[in-house]
């Protein structure tokens, strides 16, 4: 589900909570996603699964992928089931683990945990320990599991990355993880804080499938790979949500991978996400890159006038290019317009492009044609112009798509 900005931890677990627990008590209301024996059948579970699991906790099922498909649980395991909701892949679990193994059902909605711990009681399952819990703070000693499986619940936190070291924390070396969850194109940068329910009520909280990742590989996860990409949101009963995910991409995938010898430092965890071909990616996705370039002609323009100046009056001669200069220049600047081109499709207008394009334009012909400092500098802010109506015109299109009717009109 989609990135949103502005929510409280707080506003988020309560949003998620209230939601789930409507699923837990009543699950035959409508939802925005698919629920219950329906929605297993349609993500892949076998039949003999679902019958295997108590028919009210099928019906309170509400998983976005089979995670099983990763293979990661084993005979005998201790297997931790994060988000297990009503239970149905710990019933599934505790098949595969055996009497000899242990399945630790943890939900942070405690209508789910009731609902999973009496049905437990009721089946006589000896295997199945429900705790209530957040996945952010695992109430878990290190090391503490063999595997661990996890079904449509990391897009619902606010704090992944220590979501994501908690779960290397307690799986010991060589463990493996299984997890179905939901990951996007392009994340949502428009603030919804004033709309907190958006968190759980369309595509909202997932993570750029490149970026899902690379959560996993920097806390030290190794041999992370993709098993299978589904179409969910195909399946939401909801036109909107329908929509909101086909234009962010939103998709899940179900993913398997096997936790290091030990985690990477905080050093090196900070290198790998400072990369620049992330960075790159990153800024480009959200819309950044057309800032970056005009930033970048900026720098080369006027920042190589600043410090050329400050080292003649420090006595230090520098021979300068003039033609790779103004070719630098000019090549960011139409950088900026490539960056702010892309925007038009999304957001339907091709004026951005144009200025921009004319911005560069101008900068082109001051550096080639005929110099005056005045026509320079009014490329630069048509430029400037450019970038910032295509970021707005950008946001103002996501706040239409989320429903945000008093960010789009203001």
């Amino acid at each position: 589900m989609v990135a949103i900005l502005g929510y409280s931890r707080e506003q988020i677990f309560a949003a998620v909570k209230e939601m789930y627990t409507t699923v837990a008590e009543a699950p035959s209301s409508p939802f925005h996603f698919p629920v219950g024996r329906p929605a297993c059948e349609t993500l892949g579970y076998t039949r003999e699964r679902i019958e295997s699991v108590p028919w009210q906790l099928v019906a309170s099922f509400a998983g976005v992928g089979c995670p099983f498909n990763g293979e990661a649980v084993g005979v005998g395991d201790t297997a931790l089931d994060i988000g297990a909701g009503a239970g149905n892949d710990s019933f599934i679990a505790s098949d595969m683990v055996g009497p000899g193994g242990r399945v630790i059902a943890m939900d942070i909605t405690p209508a789910m945990a009731r609902k999973l711990a009496e049905t437990v009681r009721e089946a006589g399952v000896g295997n199945i320990d429900v705790l209530l819990g957040s996945a952010e703070q695992l109430p878990l000693r290190d090391g503490a599991v063999d595997s661990i499986t996890s079904n449509g619940v990391l897009n619902l936190v606010p704090d992944k990355r220590r979501a994501v070291a908690e779960m290397f924390r307690v799986l010991r070396p060589d463990g493996r993880l299984q997890i179905a969850d939901v990951v996007i194109d392009r994340p949502v940068s428009v603030d919804c804080h004033t709309d907190p329910r958006l968190w759980v009520e369309c595509v909202v909280g997932a993570t750029v499938e490149e970026d899902f990742l690379a959560l996993f590989r920097d806390a030290g996860f190794e041999d992370v790979h993709i098993v299978r990409s589904i179409d969910y949101f195909a399946h939401s009963p909801s036109a909107q949500t329908r929509e909101i995910a086909a234009s962010f991409g939103a998709r899940s995938i179900e993913v398997t991978m096997r936790r290091g010898p030990v985690a990477p430092s905080r050093a090196r965890q900070f290198l790998q996400r400072m990369n620049p071909r992330r960075v790159v990616a990153s800024l480009w996705r959200r819309g950044f890159m057309g800032v970056a370039g005009l930033g970048l002609a900026l720098l080369t323009c006027y920042g190589t006038v600043v410090a050329l100046t400050l080292l003649a009056t420090l006595g230090m001669g520098l021979t300068l290019d003039r033609t790779l200069w103004s070719g630098a220049i000019a090549g960011f600047a139409w950088l900026t317009v490539a960056a702010v081109a892309p925007g038009s499709r999304f957001h339907g207008r091709p004026w951005p492009a144009v200025a921009a394009a004319t911005g560069a334009a101008v900068v082109s012909f001051a550096l080639f044609v005929h110099y005056w400092f005045v026509i320079e500098l009014g490329g630069f802010l048509l430029l400037g112009a450019a970038v910032w109506w295509d970021i707005r015109a950008r946001r103002r299109q996501e706040s239409r798509i989320l429903g945000l009717d008093a960010h789009a009109g203001s």
